[in-house]
């Protein structure tokens, strides 16, 4: 039998090698309670400690992992728990999609474009919080992702023909302003010019004008 420590147990403690941290478990709790925190309470309520709080963290790690508040929701908005991302919007064969015709491309960039931002419905709610709320840093920084979004979008589905058709870059601009509208409405009514703005099927009828235009 081993002889027993005559150290005090605080100092055992002391010298017990401390257990490795997950660091990308951490990191991928603290994003999701950016998000529960915002969902639950609003931007108003979005801090460090009501962060690493949710997390469940010492708030020491958001510095430490992310660099401050900011770079943290900078990271939730591009972590695409926010926005779809990219890679989302071409789908499961991103070099089939690239190989398709524009108008191709076009019509199934909406139709994933759509798909993405229903299965996110915090995002509306956040959508809608900007029309009524002062700007502030926070949203600003979720604005600037977006844009960030939106020049990659282009050059993505749009390419060269966006470059020599500029009138397709406004027209696209006009389509995605609808889109996010007509989501965000559909919070609080149904039916809007007569389609059910909450159903797969009045979105199915949305997506097929689409279609057709392009």
């Amino acid at each position: 039998m081993p002889p027993r420590s005559t150290k005090p147990a605080s100092q055992r403690a002391a010298a017990a090698p401390r257990p490795a941290r997950d660091r990308p478990a951490t990191e991928a709790r603290l994003l999701a309670a950016v998000g529960t925190v915002l969902a639950r309470d609003g931007f108003g309520a979005l801090g460090i400690n009501a962060v690493a709080r949710e997390a469940g963290v010492d708030k020491v790690l958001i510095y430490r992992y992310f660099g401050g508040l900011p770079e943290l929701l900078a990271a939730w908005g591009r972590s695409g728990r926010f926005w779809p991302s990219i890679d989302e919007l071409l789908g499961p064969d991103p070099k089939a999609f690239l190989a398709l015709p524009l108008a191709e491309r076009y019509a199934l960039f909406f139709e994933h474009f759509v798909d993405g931002l229903r299965r996110r419905p915090l995002t509306l709610e956040i959508m809608a919080a900007e029309i009524v709320d002062p700007r502030n840093e926070l949203t600003a920084i979720l604005e600037s992702e977006r844009e960030a979004w939106g020049e990659q979008a282009s050059r993505v589905v749009g390419g060269k023909e966006f470059a020599r058709r500029p009138e397709l870059q406004s027209l696209t601009l006009l389509l995605v302003a609808g889109v996010q509208y007509l989501l965000v409405r559909s919070r609080r009514i149904r039916t809007f010019g007569g389609i059910d703005i909450r159903s797969d099927a009045g979105w199915r009828e949305l997506l097929d004008g689409v279609r057709s235009l392009i």
